[in-house]
């Protein structure tokens, strides 16, 4: 039925373009969930599994995954807006913004699609929300990738007071006051947070233009609601999320990936693995926490391989 889908919105495409033969390599559009509509794009309609790429945040957007669409050569790779960010409908009532509510939302994606039998993609929070959408809806899933994942707020935290103890004592200092205080828009927290994330976070520099896309395309009030002001500081209502007893129910092949400097840091996702039957593990060298960001080629790879694998049988 996937099959089908792809192939009549290329169709449409070709007709609308009268004497356009060229087969096009992206199909886009809105789909209404409880609360609004997502956007989503597919790139791609090779014979490989699908794969389906959850972004981080909560209240980023699918701009961070974009070089993703590169895998779009061997398999349909579908990107999507998460309700309250990018192209999506944005949202104020806090009672869409739970964890519980994006796992619904992604099964309503799912069923629009027609989508069946993929690979299921998360980086950072859209590893917690697929985990929670294959505990929920597992007859679907093919195999998951966890990209730097978060398994648990309080490991979370406590790899954070490891990376935050590397820093120099004066912004240590800050980021404690801060955090005290509650005084998150001021100077010195917002210095911190940008030497944090520029080690841990994304270590390549970004262009001028690509935070401008970024932040235009970013729901910082669903991030602030549900996770808090800044990577290291959790103060929302995923404050107490753990699923490290869920771990040992996934029965589908798993590939982890985290960074060499990632703020999920490479133990603690080995830990993961440990816990988890059937999965690999490989890190990112010279890459923070946006692997597809500061070392796109070995994500690829590393992606590529685990894919192939599973497509040929394992």
């Amino acid at each position: 039925m996937y099959r089908i889908l792809i192939l009549s919105a290329t169709i449409v495409v070709m007709l609308a373009g009268g004497c356009e033969s060229k087969k096009t390599t992206s199909v886009e559009g809105f789909i209404d969930v409880t609360g609004g509509k997502v956007w989503y794009r597919i790139y791609g309609d090779g014979e490989g599994t699908p794969i389906l790429l959850l972004h981080g945040g909560p209240g980023s957007s699918s701009y961070s995954l974009e070089p993703l669409k590169l895998l779009g050569s061997d398999r349909p790779v579908i990107l999507f807006d998460q309700l309250g960010s990018g192209r999506s409908t944005r949202i104020t009532d806090t009672t869409l913004m739970t964890i519980d509510h994006y796992v619904e939302q992604l099964e309503q994606l799912r069923v629009a699609l027609d989508l069946d039998d993929f690979c299921l993609y998360g980086h950072s929070w859209g590893t917690m929300l697929g985990i929670d959408y294959y505990l929920k809806h597992p007859d679907h899933v093919r195999s998951m990738i966890f990209n730097s994942p978060l398994f648990s707020t309080a490991l979370w935290i406590k790899d954070a007071d490891t990376l935050i103890a590397t820093l120099p004592d004066s912004v240590q200092a800050v980021i404690r006051q801060s955090e005290a205080n509650k005084t998150f828009e001021s100077v010195g927290y917002k210095s911190a947070v940008e030497l944090y994330y520029s080690k841990f976070l994304r270590r390549k520099p970004r262009s001028q233009a690509q935070i401008d896309s970024a932040d235009l395309l970013s729901g910082k009030n669903v991030y602030q609601f549900m996770w808090g002001p800044s990577e290291f500081t959790a103060t929302g209502n995923l404050l107490d999320y753990d699923r490290l007893e869920s771990l040992p129910e996934i029965s589908v092949p798993v590939l982890y990936l985290t960074g060499e400097y990632d703020e999920a840091r490479p133990a603690t996702v080995a830990y993961y693995q440990s816990l988890t039957p059937n999965a690999v593990f490989t890190v990112i060298k010279n890459s923070g926490h946006v692997t597809m960001h500061d070392n796109l080629e070995e994500t690829l790879d590393a992606i590529k391989q685990f894919m192939e694998h599973e497509d040929h049988g394992h």
